[in-house]
């Protein structure tokens, strides 16, 4: 709906495949392990992941009301498809969202040959009167849902996002595919962030990491049995409503003030165009790949 179609329909036969490989367990829900103040530490057993993520940041809402901060972690989950849908939920209850989760070697680690560190998407949300500024990122230059959209759509990207074969960046997302080496962000700086939050995010939740991770699932893209992390965090703990605003009102205007490259593409903040999106969505339909649809109508029996 909010125009993130790699992680929307496209996933249901990844979600499938989860389900029949046993990595994912159909009536998997979070059991509290342990609580301390503001946080709280969860098992996912390898529940649905969109269904443990959205409840854990409830909960983390729920804390945060209580204490001004909440926290809650998850170990032992499934794949939560867009991460950015856990942030919008957190903005949406009127707090300041941050959330993680690891995932296996899919990115190379800076100076490597070969893939050694997680995508690891990271969610940080707003929550703001006119539209919650959402950033939603993976660890990588580009997801490998938005290699798959773009090689579907028979496109290249428009910067390199990986390597081929031979070891040289290349902008086909099917050559990325094939190797497993995409590039981080900010080459060394994803490329460390990525371990950081590996590494944060399985000590909270007293889960596994990447290594971990790897081993689980023997080199299949999965994200079976993922750490988690949803922080909420109450924006008027120290300002008013009005404040917070004005604010986040001032320096979005910032960005819509600068002068673009393209005058035809002006500046817009993280969030901005799936807000549009999702308006166009709902008076228009979603639009699908036929392929994709094909195959979840295969999946369904019909």
């Amino acid at each position: 709906l909010d125009g993130i179609y790699s992680h929307g329909l496209n996933r249901i036969p990844v979600f499938i495949r989860a389900v029949n490989n046993g990595w994912v367990n159909l009536k998997g829900q979070l059991e509290l392990r342990k609580a301390f103040g503001v946080a709280e530490n969860y098992d996912g057993n390898r529940g649905i992941g969109v269904i443990n993520a959205m409840n854990a940041s409830r909960r983390a809402v729920e804390l945060a009301k209580i204490h001004g901060v909440g926290l809650v972690s998850v170990r032992n989950t499934s794949h939560w498809m867009r991460g950015g849908t856990y942030a919008w939920e957190i903005a949406n209850l009127g707090m300041i969202g941050m959330c993680w989760s690891n995932t296996e070697s899919a990115v190379t680690a800076w100076g490597s040959i070969e893939p050694c560190v997680g995508l690891n998407p990271v969610c940080f949300s707003v929550p703001r009167d006119d539209g919650a500024l959402v950033l939603d990122m993976a660890l990588s230059q580009y997801s490998y849902g938005k290699l798959q959209t773009t090689r579907l759509a028979g496109e290249t990207l428009p910067f390199p996002g990986g390597y081929n074969k031979n070891g040289e960046l290349t902008v086909i997302p099917a050559e990325i595919e094939a190797t497993k080496r995409a590039l981080p962000i900010g080459f060394w700086k994803g490329s460390g962030l990525a371990l950081a939050l590996d590494i944060i995010g399985a000590v909270l939740a007293n889960g596994l990491n990447t290594p971990a991770l790897d081993e689980e699932v023997k080199g299949k893209m999965s994200s079976a049995g993922s750490s988690q992390i949803f922080i909420a965090i109450n924006p008027e703990m120290f300002s008013t409503h009005e404040e917070v605003e004005d604010i986040a009102n001032r320096s979005i205007a910032a960005i819509h003030n600068a002068t673009p490259i393209n005058p035809n593409e002006p500046i817009v903040y993280p969030g901005e165009r799936q807000i549009k999106r999702r308006k166009e969505n709902l008076e228009q339909g979603i639009p699908v790949d036929q392929g994709i649809w094909s195959d979840v109508c295969k999946l369904a029996g019909k």
